[in-house]
């Protein structure tokens, strides 16, 4: 996908600056989706040649989503749409997927329920955010050699990731999706227990109140929220292990 420029347009009462349109250009790219963790921005002289400019120009709008480590610089290789870093043991943001097949056992993935709504109340409380908006609600079980691992209850902000309306969750977990497709800046967390109530262990097919173990994650794109997800596990099969080095 090529940049779209208004080359050699002259600047007029309240347009942004050359550079800084180059910048909203390709920070919209990565915020949509359009160009995902890992892929290659065009090169200096290309976006010179599109939009017409100075070499000084594109480094500054470069320098600033560097900054804002929405893009990595690479000697030689270019720039790229910056991966998440994720942080280690529990307080990272895992991909279910990977995490059954590092366990050695076959993943399985299936869609409960899919909804593209006006956020309500709640919706928005849990997102952190007010006034109107869309958003993608999705229940999903992942499975490990055929038996229930976790129950996922997600909600995507469409105003932060509008590329979501069009995903295919039916086949690709959400939260795969969003890893490849959306990068992040801030997560949190919170780990608490719950005894199951009835839909919850039929879902996961354990008994009424038993335990589980539940992590609630929230992700943010430059302060702007992209996701919120409740992961529920079965408490017998799971425990949370960390470790720390004294310094």
């Amino acid at each position: 996908m090529s940049l779209a420029a208004s080359r050699g347009r002259p600047e007029s009462s309240g347009r942004p600056t050359l550079y800084k349109q180059i910048r909203l250009d390709i920070e919209r790219r990565i915020l949509t989706g359009e160009w995902p963790p890992g892929h290659r921005i065009p090169f200096e002289h290309e976006i010179m040649a599109r939009y017409r400019c100075s070499r000084m120009t594109v480094n500054k709008a470069l320098s600033e989503l560097a900054q804002a480590d929405l893009i990595e610089r690479r000697r030689r290789a270019g720039t790229f749409v910056r991966r998440p870093q994720y942080l280690s043991a529990v307080l990272k943001t895992p991909d279910i997927r990977a995490e059954i097949t590092t366990l050695g056992r076959a993943y399985g993935y299936e869609l409960i329920s899919r909804a593209r709504r006006s956020a309500n109340a709640g919706d928005r409380e849990r997102l952190g955010v007010k006034g109107a908006r869309k958003v993608i609600a999705i229940t999903c079980r992942h499975n490990a050699d055929g038996v229930p691992f976790a129950l996922e209850d997600r909600l995507i902000d469409l105003e932060a990731v509008p590329g979501a309306a069009s995903a295919d969750f039916a086949a690709d977990p959400p939260g795969s999706w969003l890893l490849h497709h959306v990068p992040w800046t801030e997560a949190e967390h919170a780990i608490s227990a719950i005894v199951a109530d009835k839909p919850t262990a039929g879902a996961l097919d354990i008994a009424t109140g038993a335990a589980c173990l539940v992590i609630e994650r929230h992700t943010w794109r430059k302060a702007r929220p992209i996701t919120a997800v409740r992961l529920i596990y079965p408490g017998e099969s799971h425990r949370l292990v960390a470790r720390f080095k004294g310094s």
